[in-house]
């Protein structure tokens, strides 16, 4: 019984959801896969603000100090 005082049942309330063999994976290739997710994702990062970055005072004006 609910807040609403419904008191027919639900299709879902006696089952779970279930994952297909197939698709599980064991918890260390999971991080492992995460890990390397996250290492492209920073490694494009840095490459745009390598693009992005102004040039420092120095690489702007070489004669300067």
């Amino acid at each position: 019984m609910g807040r609403d005082d419904n008191k027919s049942s639900s299709n879902n309330k006696n089952s779970l959801p279930q994952t297909p063999k197939g698709s599980k994976m064991d918890p260390k290739q999971v991080k492992e896969e995460l890990a390397n997710e996250f290492a492209e994702i920073g490694q494009k990062a840095l490459n745009v603000l390598k693009k992005t970055t102004p040039l420092s005072t120095k690489a702007r004006y070489p004669g300067s100090k």
